[in-house]
């Protein structure tokens, strides 16, 4: 009996561990519907490699900084409890690998692929996996002092704070050390319009992500026996509710139309577990308010070149999703309890802390020793050399 329901267990982190997979699919799309047509390519090439790439570094060094795990026994050992362990690390990669994907849409157009993958390895091999053991396996603890001090642990469910926050804080440090796409402010400093290069396929990208995020949510039960309708429900009202606000904010545009279900979704990932349907309705609508606002306001007045919103999207809304876990998690909100607005504060707060200066670290380094630029002409081009070749060779 024990086998049986560990083999369903098994499959079940496994089908989520495919549907986040499946989301990478969304985060090129998106970027892919975004970006210039010349740099498409580009775009499509990098999220491949990154996720590649992050395979590597979580598998070999970041999983076992997380959770103390090495993959150096034998298969034997490894394929206890049905390779249990295997499809854990699988569906966690998952989540790792979206930080570098994160951070793709923000520096798009403009920064150097060596590097990139190179930041890739780094992040996810180590600045990722250091916050993610404090929130999700109680190193160092901090989880404890928070439950001793305000009668309860950090809450993120789904990663709202680890995975989010944290991929668009470490994006916004790389947006402003990369400086703005050539063109995109004139020297009056007025916005010169780069708009979606196909919306159809911006579309579809963001069809990806809101379909796969069921998997992303529900399935960090981790178990058969924790699925809850509670968070599918919970993750439908939030991204509804996030699709509506930047509907009436962003004035019926489309690409803010498209982007307000993934800021629902991005902020009720901590707190999908807890909170009443109608919390998180209200945390989706808040959102998809804040991702409009934020949006408007880094490229039109503080002139920060994030070119798909990755930092008012996943920065923003992922704190705020901590954030509200604490607050329509409590019971006098309809919420199940067990959560602190204090320690989810703190907790937000350490993990934009740690992304800051993690993200500092990796693309100050990068810079100083290699460029993370283009030339102006790989920018003019749409790629760097390594990338055009590619391009090049596929047009002959």
């Amino acid at each position: 009996m024990e086998a049986l329901v560990s083999a369903n267990d098994v499959l079940f982190v496994l089908l989520g561990a495919i549907m986040v997979l499946a989301m990478h699919a969304g985060f090129a799309f998106l970027e892919v519907g975004t970006v210039r047509s010349k740099n498409q390519v580009n775009a499509l090439v990098k999220i491949m490699v990154d996720f590649s790439i992050s395979t590597i570094a979580y598998f070999f060094i970041g999983y076992s900084i997380a959770y103390g795990v090495s993959f150096y026994s034998g298969a034997e050992i490894l394929a206890a409890k049905n390779g249990f362990d295997l499809v854990k690390f699988f569906f966690l990669l998952t989540f790792a690998a979206a930080i570098p994907a994160i951070v793709s849409g923000g520096i798009a157009e403009r920064a150097k692929f060596n590097p990139q993958v190179a930041a890739t390895f780094l992040i996810v091999g180590f600045v990722y996996p250091f916050f993610e053991g404090i929130a999700w396996n109680g190193h160092y603890g901090f989880q404890d002092w928070l439950l001793a001090s305000f009668g309860a642990k950090f809450h993120d469910f789904a990663g709202s704070v680890v995975v989010h926050a944290m991929g668009g804080w470490i994006a916004l440090v790389a947006v402003i050390l990369l400086g703005a796409r050539t063109g995109r402010y004139g020297k009056d400093g007025r916005l010169h319009a780069y708009p979606p290069s196909n919306i159809p396929f911006l579309a579809l990208g963001a069809w990806i992500l809101t379909v796969g995020w069921f998997g992303f949510n529900v399935m960090s039960a981790q178990a058969v026996q924790g699925i809850s309708g509670l968070v599918a429900v919970n993750s439908l009202m939030a991204l509804v509710g996030g699709t509506l606000a930047a509907l009436l904010i962003g004035k019926n545009d489309p690409g803010f139309v498209h982007n307000g279900p993934l800021a629902g979704l991005v902020a009720v990932c901590a707190g999908s577990d807890v909170m009443h349907p109608l919390g998180a309705l209200a945390t989706g609508v808040v959102a998809g308010g804040l991702f409009v606002w934020a949006f408007n306001l880094t490229q039109n007045r503080l002139k920060i070149d994030d070119v798909l919103g990755v930092w008012p999207l996943h920065g923003l809304c992922g704190a705020w999703g901590g954030i509200a876990a604490g607050i329509f998690g409590a019971k006098t909100l309809g919420g199940l309890g067990g959560v602190s607005l204090s320690a989810q504060l703190i907790g937000t707060g350490l993990g934009i802390v740690i992304a800051l200066a993690g993200g500092f670290v990796v693309y100050g380094t990068l810079k100083a020793l290699s460029g993370i630029r283009m030339s102006a002409e790989e920018e003019y081009d749409g790629a760097d050399i390594s990338i055009h070749k590619i391009s090049a060779t596929a047009d002959d």
